[in-house]
């Protein structure tokens, strides 16, 4: 029988008022039901709600040391159980064993990370303008805080906002993605057991639409960090503005790389295949366009197309195999239907651009890596996001034209150059219009200890997260003048 999982609420496993679950299925092989979880309502959002208010008095009266040994001892229980979880986490949401298992190490080191802010943060001794006055600020926690996670680094993402929200001393309710909740649950688990107070951390299952709107609406809320597409991004915008509630999103990306003619065309290949299929091309950071001056454009695509050919498709616990499955159908759909779009815009399929053919993909959400050609700027596989992996070659007259295609997109998360010219790289890192620039590098993958964000479209930009934007989001600053007579 498959587990039956519940939500945490008050430091208690407690199943949905509505008494319905949701079955949680491998994407590998949809035959296999992995669990099911609560599918919660209404009642079940306030629920939570209330309980960590209720929490939030004491947890936030604790030193931050306090609060930070608790994410120190969660990442070691963590460690110890690595293989468990990379296991786990493939199954729920298709990455290979290798992707999962940097997933789990992430996690630990971002739990590690933040435990340590906690004795680093604090505010500013300040010179006073009127005599005999101590003039200081510090930063105090917003309060009760509402988290909303996406389903492809179902671990990662949820541990990089609630760890330093914790540690701020904010309680949280956290609503992660319907189609991988198990990871969240064992999370809420793990906190738990490493000794986090009943009430502060609270997971609820289930769809997003009702209970997402009850979430970030109720005036309970505080605070509100969201990471997800676009569009559901700017509704749930639109919901927390009327109480000015304090919100951060983190959105899509269009991210390119350019190719310069001047690159080791074995390292563009790499890194452009690297950036667009691992992951499955399931992440806001994919590389999704290939830009290549006209000078190497055909021997590029040649050797593109033959290291897409060769990347190994299939179930994530398989033995070498180098890209997983679509996390859902839905999604494995729209990757086709993308594909589909660009055919009728004129782009030629040059690899890939189906499933693959086997027994072994029969139960799963496969899809071959797919490079398109003859693909202009203006189309729309050149300016939406499939968040697959499919990439568009889009061929430049030069390093100029190219900078103007690069930047020619709504989102401006990450974008990439492959150069040997560092004069090249840093007019590309001067001028390019995204929040993370990488040279020779691939556009998937982030510094713990460094802002992640995007410009435009990919984030509302007041906020960044990981580093110290994270800390500066999840607390405010008070500032107090001390008169000594």
């Amino acid at each position: 029988m498959p587990q039956e999982y519940r939500n945490f609420i008050g430091g208690e496993w407690v199943a949905s008022s509505s008494g319905e679950t949701i079955e949680v299925r491998n994407p590998a092989d949809t035959d296999e039901v992995l669990g099911t979880v609560p599918s919660s309502t209404v009642a079940d959002v306030r629920a939570a709600i209330g309980a960590a208010k209720d929490a939030f008095p004491k947890w936030a009266a604790l030193t931050g040391p306090e609060r930070g040994r608790i994410l120190y001892h969660a990442a070691n229980i963590l460690e110890t159980q690595t293989e468990e979880w990379t296991v786990t986490l493939t199954r729920e949401e298709g990455k290979t064993r290798g992707e999962s298992q940097r997933e789990i190490v992430r996690s630990i080191e971002l739990l590690r990370y933040f435990a340590g802010e906690a004795w680093r943060v604090g505010g500013d001794m300040l010179p006073a303008d009127t005599p005999h006055t101590l003039l200081y600020s510090t930063r105090v926690p917003l309060g009760v805080v509402a988290i909303i996670t996406p389903w492809n680094f179902p671990l990662s993402i949820p541990v990089w906002k609630i760890a330093p929200a914790l540690v701020m001393g904010n309680t949280v309710i956290f609503k992660p993605a319907s189609a991988t909740p198990i990871l969240a649950i064992k999370l809420a688990a793990l906190l738990h057991e490493a000794g986090l107070p009943g009430g502060v951390l609270n997971v609820v299952t289930g769809a997003g639409g009702a209970l997402g709107d009850a979430l970030v609406t109720d005036e309970r809320i505080d605070g509100v960090s969201f990471t997800g597409s676009y569009a559901v991004g700017h509704t749930l915008y639109q919901s927390t503005a009327p109480r000015m509630t304090r919100t951060h999103l983190e959105m899509g990306g269009k991210n390119p790389v350019i190719v310069a003619a001047d690159a080791d065309l074995d390292k563009a290949v790499l890194t452009v295949a690297q950036g667009g299929f691992a992951l499955t091309g399931q992440a806001c950071t994919a590389t999704s366009r290939v830009i290549v001056e006209r000078p190497v454009v055909r021997e590029f695509t040649e050797r593109f197309v033959a290291a897409a050919r060769a990347w190994k498709v299939g179930p994530g616990l398989a033995e070498g195999v180098q890209m997983g499955p679509a996390v859902s159908k839905g999604q494995r759909a729209t990757d086709l239907e993308y594909v589909e779009i660009a055919r009728g815009e004129g782009a030629e399929v040059l690899a890939g651009g189906g499933a693959p053919e086997g027994s072994e993909y029969r139960r799963g959400h496969f899809v071959q890596p797919t490079v398109l050609a003859n693909v202009r700027p203006d189309m729309r596989i050149a300016q939406e996001e499939v968040f697959g992996p499919v990439i568009g070659v889009i061929e430049a007259g030069d390093l100029e034209e190219a900078f103007a295609i690069a930047n020619n997109v709504s989102y401006g998360l990450t974008a990439g150059i492959v150069t040997n010219d560092l004069r090249n790289a840093i007019r590309f890192a001067e001028r390019a219009e995204a929040g993370m620039v990488k040279v020779n590098q691939g556009t998937v993958g982030a510094s713990i200890q460094a802002p992640f964000g995007g410009f435009k479209h990919s984030g509302s930009g007041m906020f960044r997260e990981m580093g110290k934007g994270a800390v500066e989001f999840f607390t405010k600053i008070k500032t107090v003048y001390l008169d000594g007579q």
